[in-house]
């Protein structure tokens, strides 16, 4: 029968950890906020694509 190994790792928490979330977010909102931005563009100008 097989073995099962098992591996324990631990996560240290640090300020560089918060500064990392905290550019996730601002990546993240930018990415959305420009998606929307797009995407309000194309409905206003009535240009239609694949999802219409």
């Amino acid at each position: 029968m097989p073995k099962a190994a098992r591996i324990s790792t631990s996560i240290p928490v640090s300020s560089a950890s918060e500064s990392s979330d905290t550019t996730q977010f601002v990546t993240v909102a930018l990415f959305s906020g420009i998606g929307l931005l797009i995407s309000l563009v194309a409905v206003i100008l009535g240009i239609q694509g694949v999802w219409f």
